[in-house]
């Protein structure tokens, strides 16, 4: 499967209380579970009035059905091309 960056534009998403953030992963799990076809969420990262997260799936196509019935924004969705990091590093 493809993995997908989405950006979702939320305001106050930085001030949202626990409660709020496991009620949104709950609604997403569901959404996921109920979805039909091989989806995967990786992880999301909250910042500022964004969250932005890494899921796996077969089409661009999936990730804003995911949004649209999760009720959740889906502002940009990109394919990820490559991952780099520490580890991708030329080491001398």
């Amino acid at each position: 499967m493809t993995q997908f960056i989405i950006e979702r534009n939320i305001p106050g998403a930085s001030t949202l209380s626990p409660e709020e953030l496991r009620d949104i992963s709950t609604k997403s799990c569901d959404v996921v579970a109920n979805l039909g076809e091989p989806y995967t969420w990786i992880t999301s990262y909250v910042a500022g009035d964004k969250i932005y997260c890494v899921h796996e799936a077969q089409s661009a196509d999936a990730i804003r059905k995911h949004a649209r019935e999760g009720g959740f924004p889906a502002d940009m969705v990109t394919e990820i091309a490559a991952v780099i990091g520490p580890s991708t590093a030329a080491r001398s």
